[in-house]
């Protein structure tokens, strides 16, 4: 479903723990990261859309977040030529999107990557709030700091540092290694929901990113 320019009404998510950190998913079989996104269906308003995509991709039902804000316009960007499908080219343009900011109330544990039969991601993580404008693929990158910037002043103030283990890290600080810096990680340490493993490094390759069916 286009609209007359040639772009896809779509709704995007910025799911917060209580740390104020984001959730960030790896593309399944990629190492291109992004926030939660869909398509909204024939019918659908951005709410009903953005609480299937919730499910679909990370496997939370509403009573497991709390909508703090979202975006007052669309925010649009365009798909280079190279990421979209031949016979899609000429009368798609890209994506237009709500955003949502959602608190998670469940926890780390309710999320499950394989929700459905065709899981959208293969890892996660929890980022600090600001960190996907420095590795998202760059025609994203605008979208995505519009809506940080729009609905950063509805994040709820947290005392967490910056040097702060994502909360699905467990065992606590580690002590670093010989050769080592701060924030080494080894698999042992990873406590990771249904379906995901985890790469400590999201900024590896985002050349291969597929075109996009979300």
């Amino acid at each position: 479903m286009l609209d007359r320019d040639g772009f896809r009404p779509n709704v995007g998510i910025i799911l917060l723990n209580q740390r104020s950190q984001v959730f960030w998913g790896k593309r399944i079989r990629t190492h291109s990261w992004q926030f939660p996104q869909g398509g909204i269906d024939r019918g659908e308003n951005p709410e009903q859309a953005m609480f299937r995509e919730l499910h679909e991709e990370v496997g939370l039902h509403p009573h497991h977040v709390q909508v703090l804000a979202r975006t007052r316009d669309w925010l649009r960007y365009e798909v280079p030529d190279r990421y979209i499908r031949r016979d899609a080219r000429g009368h798609y343009k890209g994506q237009k999107q709500i955003w949502f900011l959602l608190q998670l109330v469940g926890h780390d544990w309710d999320l499950n990557l394989r929700a459905t039969d065709h899981p959208e991601f293969d890892a996660w993580r929890w980022n600090d709030y600001w960190v996907p404008l420095d590795v998202v693929v760059e025609f994203k990158r605008g979208v995505y700091e519009m809506a940080l910037n729009e609905l950063s002043r509805y994040v709820p103030r947290s005392e967490a540092r910056a040097d702060q283990r994502p909360r699905f890290l467990r065992g606590g600080p580690r002590r670093e290694a010989a050769g080592q810096g701060p924030g080494s990680l080894d698999s042992a340490d990873i406590d990771l929901p249904p379906g995901a493993s985890f790469d400590p490094d999201p900024q590896r390759d985002l050349r291969d990113l597929p075109e996009l069916k979300s």
